[in-house]
């Protein structure tokens, strides 16, 4: 709900253009005008948008419990309407996913169009958020504020095309018949993206086919294609995270000669069998013997580069100095202090307030969009161990890294055995740590279970098996450098190079998990545990 304003309100309103600027110099000069705009009167823009959405929801049910009566100040708000976890609305969620139309949380008029499905950051399990259609405006016009800033200190963006790295996760249908999916796979599914006119930077050398296609591999492969072939129209590289092209990055450096391999040839690889992706590829795929020869010179080097690239009001500002803008009209806010995900208030634009992302609550292991904790890696590790209680053998101790060397990456369980009776490490078959991989995985939480099983964008899980003392090792060397033997506990996630490089060095075996792991839609979730709740009657 907080979310929810009419569409009129969010755009910059049209004024005439002067005769000295060209269309896309205005163009870009309006919403600069609009941004300075709307953080100069941040508490009106608030008020204003607080009385939107409280004006077109006033007759759901929920506002109704909260004894709003119609009423759209702030002070009321504030007395009447109480801050909730997500837990508390559940009820509301549940019954909307199971088709109940009638205002819950939302006007007649503007009734829940669908779930998107968030990130998992808090325990892991993946939140249904309903929203409604218009919702996509605020997105669009996010975006389109975002490229006008760029446009600002980057001119000549709008001469060419640009490669994006767009990608999309499977979905499913709650047993309401409403589809539940990741926000950025809801708008590149949308008419919104399929048919966007918005001029300059609709020009995007990624086929939708590619986009759409759901297996990582082969739409990573058919974008980065589709790229090298118009390499002389592209004149930005462009993704929603920067995760996504370092990840691009990784995997032209693995790929490459396959690619330079199909436009030495014409003929597109074996492993893209997606029909849409495989057919708008091929329709531009030609031999072009100086391209493959290029990118044969170019990706044969020793050296690649890594980048990456954030989104602010000052993009050529110090990477450490980077903060993110507010802006007041796209949703009600309410900052209250908590155990969340930490941001950092840096200053202000105007009277919007500036953030600086410090860290995630409790965020240990992450490939892309999953996320699981040391406590949540405990548990998987406890799990997995019990496997080894035959063999009268226990894990001694454990650290982990997230692997992305790899596409997709992969998580990696470093652990070192205590054999409680005499022999070696193998005594314990390559099965049963295979087993103790795949024991891991279904601990994990269900975003990495959909990441692995319905979107293949994570590899399966791999144990390295480390000799004996390796930790004491580990132990030796943060002291070494710095840290205080009372102090030092084993770090359960590893990121530095030469920490990662000592725990490698002493890998004995290595294991992966032998199958998927088990993992269950949105629909059958709620399926599942659908007897636990005794529903009211009616909509009262």
């Amino acid at each position: 709900m907080a979310a929810e304003t009419d569409a009129s309100t969010i755009g910059p309103a049209a004024t005439r253009r002067p005769a000295s600027l060209s269309p896309a110099m205005e163009t870009d000069a309006e919403k600069l005008r609009f941004i300075e705009e709307m953080t100069a009167n941040v508490d009106a823009v608030q008020e204003r948008v607080l009385a939107e959405i409280l004006g077109r929801n006033a007759e759901s049910e929920y506002l109704r419990n909260c004894g709003l009566a119609g009423a759209i100040d702030r002070a009321t708000f504030r007395a009447k309407v109480p801050v909730v976890l997500y837990e508390d609305l559940q009820l509301y969620i549940r019954r909307i996913a199971e088709g109940d139309r009638s205002p819950i949380l939302s006007g007649s008029k503007h009734p829940i169009s669908e779930f998107l499905t968030s990130s998992g950051t808090s325990g892991g399990e993946r939140k249904l958020l309903p929203t409604v259609e218009d919702e996509i405006d605020r997105r669009k016009l996010l975006s389109s504020l975002a490229m006008s800033v760029i446009n600002r200190y980057i001119p000549g963006l709008d001469e060419g095309s640009a490669l994006c790295f767009f990608f999309v996760k499977s979905e499913t249908m709650t047993p309401g018949g409403l589809p539940a999916r990741p926000t950025l796979t809801s708008y590149y599914k949308s008419d919104h993206f399929k048919n966007r006119t918005d001029g300059r930077y609709k020009t995007c050398t990624s086929p939708l086919g590619a986009i759409l296609c759901e297996d990582a591999f082969q739409s990573m492969y058919a974008q980065m294609l589709y790229g090298l072939c118009h390499r002389n129209d592209v004149v930005r590289l462009c993704a929603v995270f920067a995760s996504a092209l370092v990840r691009a990055i990784y995997f032209l450096q693995q790929n490459w000669e396959p690619l330079a391999t199909d436009i030495e040839t014409g003929v597109l690889n074996h492993r893209v069998t997606d029909p849409s992706a495989r057919k708008e590829v091929g329709d531009i795929l030609r031999a072009d013997l100086e391209l493959a020869r290029c990118i044969r010179t170019e990706c044969s080097k020793e050296d690649w580069a890594e980048c990456y690239f954030g989104l602010n009001l000052r993009p050529f500002c110090d990477p450490s100095e980077v903060s993110y803008t507010i802006m007041p009209n796209m949703a009600y806010f309410e900052f209250i202090p908590m155990d969340g995900d930490i941001l950092r208030v840096t200053g202000f634009h105007n009277m919007a307030p500036q953030f600086s992302f410090v860290r995630r609550r409790n965020v240990l292991l992450s490939v892309e969009s999953d996320k699981n904790d040391e406590a949540e890696l405990q548990r998987a590790v406890e799990r997995a161990s019990s496997l080894l209680c035959t063999f009268d053998a226990a894990v001694l101790d454990y650290t982990s890294q997230a692997c992305t060397k790899s596409i997709p990456g992969h998580y990696v369980i470093y652990w070192e055995l205590l054999l409680t009776t005499k022999g070696s490490h193998t005594m314990i078959d390559d099965e049963t740590l295979e087993k103790c991989c795949l024991e891991m995985e279904e601990a994990l939480n269900a975003v990495y279970r959909q990441s692995r099983v319905a979107d293949a964008s994570i590899g399966p899980l791999e144990i390295r098996v480390v000799k004996a003392g390796t930790f004491e090792k580990l132990m030796d060397y943060a002291i070494s450098h710095g840290t205080s033997i009372a102090q030092y506990k084993v770090p359960r996630c590893v990121t530095l190079p030469p920490v990662i490089e000592l725990l490698d060095s002493h890998v004995i075996s290595c294991h992966f998990s032998p199958k998927l792991p088990h993992w269950a839609s949105a629909g059958q979730q709620l399926d599942s545990t659908k007897e636990e709740y005794t529903w009211p009657s009616g909509s009262d």
